[in-house]
């Protein structure tokens, strides 16, 4: 078999999980792969041992209050190492062919949005940059003729049942949720639902942010967003349905009725390989599917009233605008608040509709022309959402 070129590459949150997934098939990839820059959040210790472990040029870790514990844990290594969110900026500029774009949040915006514009393939788990400047941040793509490759499950899984296909033979395209801990929970339960259950996710490990938003749906509500943009179409033809088991990550139907589907086991080396190999395909110690054993996949419609967020996710994306960035800030901060108490679960769905509901006309309806009026109407929406949690949390206990 003839061995491909090395392939230059950076990740953008190695130490979460998407990253540590990435960091698996880099090091079974071994001489495929020449690591340039890792930049983490605030783990300097989990960052430094990655840098290590890869053999990389950079690490940078975002926290400045770390970078000297990040440069301590890396002397002697020939690790060079920097820190602050400037830093990391520049680290997703150095010129590689591969970008991992893996940090969680608004706050990964820029360093994605640095790699974009320096071209190459930005494989994109970072949902938020086209959430918060979807048309502004698609624009950048085009620009700098970049190439965009979703990495969450759900979007990967679409890509690949689309085929190559032109979206004018696609009648609808369908992201499927798992319905998270407390899909069969009556309502009242779910308000008195505390952080330790919400992270209790049934079939996925994932960070603390985005388990919460699968618990309650908004995170399917993100992906409609990012669906949108990614593939060009409209919420009209965007569903969700509910699939416990998470065998089947995405469906498209084809105007003349055929249905293909992504399917794979639960585990993001699947998705991080097709966008690691891409165009080719790569190995991945994923398990293989038993159909056989697993025996019956089962569907329903997801619950709106007992889920409002999903329905604030949608609404959002069918107002356009600002909508869409305001939703985002607002979910980041509530999602912060119930993890730290603050808040009850059923209050972080009022967080968000408060902000919406309070947002000026023309912020709704203008939408951010560039990434960088996304990024001050994100700070200005976190400040409403920040103002409105007292009362939120008197209305949750």
């Amino acid at each position: 078999m003839v061995r491909r070129e090395r392939r230059s590459v950076t990740l953008l949150g190695a130490s979460g999980s998407v990253g540590r997934a990435t960091v698996d098939l880099i090091e079974r990839g071994g001489a495929d792969y020449k690591v340039e820059a890792v930049v983490g959040g605030r783990d300097a210790a989990a960052l430094a041992e990655i840098a290590v472990r890869l053999g990389a040029s950079l690490a940078v870790v975002a926290d400045e209050r770390q970078g000297g514990a990040l440069a301590r844990a890396l002397e002697g290594s020939g690790v060079a190492s920097a820190a602050g969110p400037s830093a990391a900026i520049d680290a997703a500029s150095r010129p590689v062919d591969w970008t991992m774009a893996a940090i969680s949040g608004a706050a990964g915006l820029a360093p994605t949005i640095a790699a974009v514009r320096r071209g190459g393939t930005i494989a994109l788990a970072t949902k938020e940059c086209l959430v918060c400047a979807g048309a502004a941040f698609m624009r950048e793509v085009e620009r700098a003729g970049a190439t965009l490759l979703p990495v969450d499950s759900e979007h990967n899984a679409l890509l690949q049942a689309l085929g190559g296909q032109s979206l004018d033979t696609v009648e609808t395209m369908t992201l499927t949720a798992s319905g998270g801990p407390f899909r069969t929970w009556p309502a009242e339960a779910i308000a008195a639902a505390r952080p330790q259950e919400a992270l209790k996710h049934p079939t996925w490990s994932m960070g603390a942010k985005i388990t919460i938003d699968s618990a309650t749906l908004m995170n399917k509500g993100l992906e409609l967003i990012e669906a949108h943009y990614l593939f060009g179409i409209g919420s009209d033809r965007l569903e969700v349905v509910v699939h416990p088991q998470s065998i089947i990550h995405g469906l498209v139907t084809f105007r003349d009725g055929a249905v293909t589907a992504g399917l794979a086991a639960q585990d993001m080396r699947v998705p991080i390989a097709h966008a690691l190999g891409y165009p080719e395909r790569i190995s991945t110690p994923a398990a293989r599917l038993d159909l056989g054993r697993i025996g019956t996949l089962t569907f329903e419609a997801p619950d709106l009233t007992r889920f409002p967020a999903l329905r604030l996710a949608r609404e959002a994306l069918e107002a356009g605008g600002g909508a869409a960035t305001i939703l985002n800030a607002a979910n980041e901060v509530a999602v912060a608040a119930f993890l730290d108490g603050r808040i009850g679960f059923s209050a972080i769905a009022g967080v968000v509709e408060d902000a919406l509901s309070d947002a000026d006309a023309a912020t709704l309806r203008n939408a951010p022309q560039t990434v960088e009026e996304a990024l001050e109407l994100d700070a200005l929406s976190r400040r409403l959402a920040d103002s409105s949690l007292p009362e939120a949390a008197l209305q949750a206990h």
